[in-house]
């Protein structure tokens, strides 16, 4: 995705940072021109905690807009609990997945609080992601222009409040927050133009890889070619 992100988001005057919030959240850092390497990682869960706690309590696949998790209150000490995980403490290049971030990891933490009200929990999920993003760019790219959100979460304007409000603390400056709409791509077609575009790089014989990103010994033509019989 970072490579991608470069060709499709990067600028030649001013460092970007692309954020694809699925499951998990993934950053690119996009340099302006070629002043240095893409770069990019996981930044920890992104609707993967907060969808699994509305099917169970709403009955619903996702938090629509985030107005379930708007109508709580965030818990400051379950935040940081759930911040203090010892994922977010590793160095870049790193990535996770559901095997790390799922419902049983959240039950474990919340097992050390008194009952907490669903919504709630829901707020303070929705900070969760929030926060590790921000935490990600204050720390990896504190110079980006602006953000540039892609995925489903750049549909819950709720969890897009949050990112920019703890931005805004991080980084003691103001970083806007805004779709990937504004660049020409509507957030739930990135990944579909990713894949095509992975295609286009392989069929041109051209690397579809960035090594600082995956630690690859070098740039690599990705992909294979099987015809049908």
């Amino acid at each position: 995705m970072p490579a991608f992100h470069q060709a499709v988001f990067g600028s030649d005057n001013d460092m970007r940072v692309a954020v694809n919030i699925g499951g998990i959240s993934n950053i690119s850092i996009l340099p302006a021109g070629k002043q240095a390497a893409t770069s990019g990682f996981d930044t920890g869960p992104g609707n993967v905690l907060m969808d699994a706690w509305i099917a169970r309590h709403q009955g619903q696949s996702y938090d629509a807009d985030g107005a379930w998790g708007a109508s709580g209150k965030v818990n400051a000490t379950l935040l940081a609990a759930l911040r203090s995980d010892a994922y977010f403490a590793l160095p870049p290049p790193k990535s996770t997945g559901r095997d790390l971030f799922h419902i049983e990891w959240l039950e474990a933490r919340l097992a050390d609080f008194p009952p907490l009200s669903p919504v709630d929990v829901q707020a303070t999920l929705t900070a969760f992601t929030a926060t590790t993003i921000a935490d990600a760019i204050v720390a990896h790219a504190p110079a980006a222009a602006a953000l540039y959100v892609c995925g489903g979460g750049a549909y819950n304007g709720y969890l897009l409040e949050l990112l920019a409000q703890a931005l805004q603390t991080g980084a003691g400056r103001t970083i806007p927050v805004m779709s990937t709409e504004v660049l020409g791509v509507a957030p739930n077609h990135v990944e579909a133009l990713a894949f095509a575009w992975l295609a286009q790089r392989f069929c041109l014989r051209l690397p579809g890889n960035l090594p600082a990103v995956t630690g690859a010994r070098g740039l690599r033509v990705l992909g294979g070619l099987y015809p049908a019989q």
